[in-house]
């Protein structure tokens, strides 16, 4: 489910992008030096040696060269303030194009569309991994059913797990390692090496007598308790075997014991032959208590053995079959419903971060409006402070001239300076007012609202086709 909401989760990385980030900065119109420019342009050496001069003349209407290169210093200022404001306003309008508004709220309808498809997809993906388990659920019943009444059995399987099971295994070995023992003792009387000897041969004749008993009930005399005729009667045949089996083995380690030697000197021939001879002929009494301890622990092994596992064969097998495909569907459930209730939440988390992110670019869209009327005005004040910059210097050096003529300055001394005023370029189509920006937010979020409330409607139905199967089997039903 990972894959979900694709289109959502680039919508939010979008508004997430810096595309609207500038430096805020009001330091492209440096104040204009009247001191510098005066110095520079030697004004007051200048103006003398043009009034000594009687320059400009009286009747002269026309700035001259001073006046003129005082207004194109305050000109050319102007100018680079200008170019500076313009490269601005186009930095400002830039970053408001990147905050694409327009685009984002195209967006969000689209995505919301989306969104609902593809938590409805991931529905229907679920709904066929759980149909797929279902049928397996459902076979298993069908079949674990066909054999309780085929075999008329109500019940459920013995079931050895565990720690049970751990302590019947145990218990065998525990048995194997007592005959073992116990027959090494007993069996060292006629042995050359003594104990060691009988310990070595006692060996042999335990695993026999443990091991073939395990084998013989685990796949013989458990089939006695089954219905099949033919089964049954094979459990019948292993119940005789091991009879003949457990008295016939342990009757001829006694006789063996009666026997001088060991199984390499031939002594386990001659018990065999007086076994066939005189089967109960055993002439002392450790010889029967070998016989009766060796016979009693097979006893104890076989029933041991006859609780390892239930005691209708086949019956177990379709049990936990059915059980195991009940388990499956279950935890497959359990995963798909968690799986959509953290897709739901994933949603609704993305939503609220795309509200956030559209609330910032609001505040970003207002900074920069902010910013750049603050420049714009910032823009005329610069402009009053060169004309009345350009007046001083006029004024300068209009007095110093004054001073060192001889003939009355021109009339045009008197009329104040009037500076060319520049409007910038202000271009301002499409851009959206806060109050529009508010208002689609607004739109926006009540679309994704109720995008939150269809993917939680789609949530609930999901989940309700996904328990569709606790109606159709109960827990309990096969029991």
């Amino acid at each position: 489910m990972a894959s979900a909401f694709v289109g959502l989760s680039k919508l939010l990385s979008s508004l997430k992008e810096v595309n609207h980030d500038f430096k805020a900065t009001t330091e492209i119109f440096p104040p204009l030096d009247v001191e510098k420019v005066s110095k520079e342009l030697k004004l007051a050496t200048i103006a003398e040696e043009r009034g000594h001069s009687d320059l400009p003349q009286s009747a002269s209407r026309e700035r001259d060269d001073i006046e003129i290169d005082i207004i194109n210093t305050v000109e050319a200022a102007k100018s680079t303030a200008y170019n500076n404001l313009e490269d601005q306003l186009q930095l400002f309008k830039d970053r408001l194009s990147g905050l694409d508004f327009q685009g984002q709220f195209s967006n969000i309808e689209k995505v919301n569309s989306e969104s609902l498809a593809d938590f409805k997809a991931e529905v229907v993906k679920g709904r066929n991994v759980l149909h797929g388990l279902r049928n397996k659920l459902q076979n298993a019943d069908r079949e674990l059913k066909s054999f309780q009444a085929k075999h008329d059995i109500f019940r459920a399987p013995r079931s050895i797990q565990g720690a049970s099971m751990f302590f019947k295994i145990s218990l065998v070995l525990l048995v194997f390692m007592f005959e073992w023992v116990a027959n090494g003792f007993l069996l060292s009387k006629g042995n050359q090496m003594g104990i060691i000897g009988g310990v070595l041969e006692a060996f042999f004749f335990s695993l026999l007598n443990i091991g073939f008993t395990l084998i013989l009930t685990l796949f013989g005399i458990i089939l006695i308790s089954h219905r099949n005729i033919g089964l049954k009667f094979l459990g019948l045949v292993a119940v005789c075997v091991y009879v003949a089996w457990a008295i016939s083995l342990n009757l001829v380690l006694a006789h063996f014991r009666e026997v001088t030697g060991n199984l390499m000197d031939g002594a386990g021939v001659l018990a065999i032959e007086r076994f066939l001879a005189n089967p109960f002929g055993l002439t002392e009494l450790q010889s029967w208590l070998l016989f009766g301890v060796g016979l009693l622990f097979s006893i104890i092994t076989m029933i041991d053995a006859l609780y390892m596992r239930d005691p209708y064969v086949g019956y177990s097998r379709v049990y936990h079959q059915r059980e195991d495909a009940e388990v499956d569907y279950f935890e497959a459930q359990a995963n798909l419903i968690d799986g959509l209730m953290e897709l739901r939440d994933g949603h609704h988390g993305k939503i609220d971060e795309i509200i956030d992110e559209l609330n910032n670019r609001r505040r970003d869209h207002n900074g920069i409006v902010s910013h750049r009327a603050k420049m714009l005005s910032l823009f005329q004040s610069y402009q009053d402070q060169l004309e009345r910059s350009a007046s001083q210097l006029l004024t300068r050096y209009r007095n110093a001239n004054i001073k060192a003529r001889k003939t009355a300055a021109p009339k045009y001394f008197n009329n104040p300076f009037k500076m060319d005023r520049l409007k910038p370029t202000m271009v301002s189509d499409g851009e959206l007012s806060d109050r529009e920006i508010l208002d689609t937010i607004k739109t926006a979020q009540e679309g994704l609202s109720e995008q939150i409330k269809a993917i939680a409607a789609a949530c609930e139905q999901g989940i309700e086709e996904f328990r569709e199967l606790d109606k159709l089997f109960p827990e309990v039903s096969h029991a």
